[in-house]
């Protein structure tokens, strides 16, 4: 069978930030490699760097199935191309997957869908597609499979989903990857691998959709099988996607030791806690004498009151602590912060002042939003002022502030961006920016708020 595995893009506005951070489609290259084992045809298509339409390669390369993975704000992008290949022919067979299929799956059980899967077992996926679409005989066989929901006479029906083991992955096809040297980067670092050690976070922050990945079961590799799946990568960037990383000491140390005596030469970033960063100074220097270059931190707060907020089980001086060691060790620190919809213009300005005499470069602020599918987003169902899925972007208000007016809101986070911006530029901070477009985009943006 011809496979069609389709990654939408983020958005159709300014904001998508193409060129500048492009997430490899590790989840499609796994399947891919799965469905070429089980002797499939298949095609990749990631909207965020195509230029040919979705569409069009749906006309063009005719599948015979298509799998369509995504975030909740690709929602509207992944209903509108299933949507098109089933009426491009009706016996196509569609399937959702990804993780707002495993947290929202009832909101893509559409008449144009055929299956929803509802875990990380891509396995499913080829003995989906050996059943035969409009036979009744297919329905012995899904009764009994975990992980799917599926139409029956009209009427979706959502069978268990089971936790997913990791190390039953096999590598993943990155054919796609290579064939798009100029895609990929994060940030300054080009063609950037995506190397996945572990499935769900061990936290439970009450704002983040990862601890919710794989059911809520933290599943890990053998970590000499990472370090063997990175000795095998010939890019020079490796992105750690883990939620996150920096978790077990032993295991971090173990991995410190495999890549010095592998003499692995590459830049790394991966995701981390200030608080396990502040507490092992050692494992810092070590990481950075190995070539981690980005940690991606979230500090999320400068207010001691929100680290119990969002049960992050953290204190505000591990976020200082960790920014000097980084400092110190020349790695660069991702901070990433919330803007909570409680911000008045005095917090807006007092996280600008902050970030400026903690001397911290590198920074993510994103408005606070009540994830679609997470548990606790039902109390803010009366503060909706979007049903849009698009808007689930973190740049965009879902729900109403609680002191400042929308228009207000949104005048103070496009004017916090602006300093950000021109305090990077002043610092040479992301010089392959263009800065002006964007300075140019959130001026823009204060003066069409109401």
């Amino acid at each position: 069978m011809r496979v069609l595995l389709i990654h939408p893009e983020e958005a159709r506005n300014l904001y998508d930030f193409k060129g500048i951070i492009e997430n490899e489609c590790l989840d499609l290259e796994y399947l891919y490699a799965i469905l070429e084992d089980a002797g499939h045809e298949v095609l990749l298509w990631d909207g965020k760097i195509e230029n040919r339409k979705a569409a069009a390669v749906i006309d063009e390369y005719n599948p015979d199935a298509v799998f369509l993975s995504g975030r909740d704000f690709q929602e509207n992008f992944l209903l509108e191309y299933a949507e098109y290949a089933k009426k491009h022919n009706p016996d196509t067979v569609v399937i959702m997957g990804g993780l707002h299929a495993q947290l929202c799956h009832a909101r893509l059980q559409k008449p144009y869908a055929d299956y929803v899967l509802k875990s990380f077992d891509f396995y499913k996926v080829p003995e989906l597609l050996k059943l035969p679409l409009h036979e009744e005989e297919r329905y012995d066989v899904l009764t009994d499979m975990d992980d799917i929901c599926y139409q029956k006479e009209g009427e979706w029906l959502s069978n268990p989903a089971v936790p997913f083991d990791i190390n039953r992955l096999k590598r993943p096809n990155r054919t796609y990857f290579y064939e798009h040297p100029d895609n990929y980067n994060y940030l300054d670092l080009p063609h950037a691998a995506w190397v996945r050690t572990a499935y769900c976070c061990p936290y439970r922050c009450k704002f983040c959709m990862r601890n919710k990945m794989n059911l809520g079961k933290y599943t890990r590799r053998d970590i000499e099988d990472v370090v063997d799946e990175i000795a095998e990568i010939p890019d020079e960037n490796i992105y750690i996607v883990d939620d996150d990383f920096l978790f077990d000491e032993d295991r971090v140390r173990t991995f410190i030791r495999l890549i010095r005596e592998r003499e692995i030469r590459k830049r790394f970033i991966c995701y981390g806690r200030s608080d396990f960063i502040a507490a092992h100074e050692d494992i810092v220097k070590d990481l950075a004498e190995i070539g981690f270059y980005y940690f991606l931190v979230g500090l999320e707060t400068i207010r001691s009151g929100d680290m119990d907020k969002y049960n992050k089980r953290n204190e505000l001086a591990n976020n200082e602590r960790s920014i000097e060691l980084c400092h110190k060790y020349n790695v660069h620190l991702m901070g990433m912060f919330i803007l909570d919809l409680d911000f008045t213009r005095k917090e807006f300005k007092g996280l600008y002042r902050w970030i400026k005499d903690h001397e911290l470069k590198h920074v993510a602020v994103s408005i606070y939003t009540p994830e679609l599918g997470l548990p606790g987003s039902e109390a803010y169902k009366d503060r909706l002022i979007t049903d849009n899925p698009g808007d689930y972007d973190y740049l965009h208000l879902v729900c109403r502030p609680d002191i400042l007016s929308v228009g207000a809101y949104y005048r103070n986070y496009y004017w916090l961006l602006i300093k950000l911006f021109l305090k990077a530029k002043r610092e040479g901070v992301y010089d392959f920016l263009d800065y002006g477009t964007y300075i140019r985009d959130f001026v823009k943006g204060i003066l069409c708020v109401k």
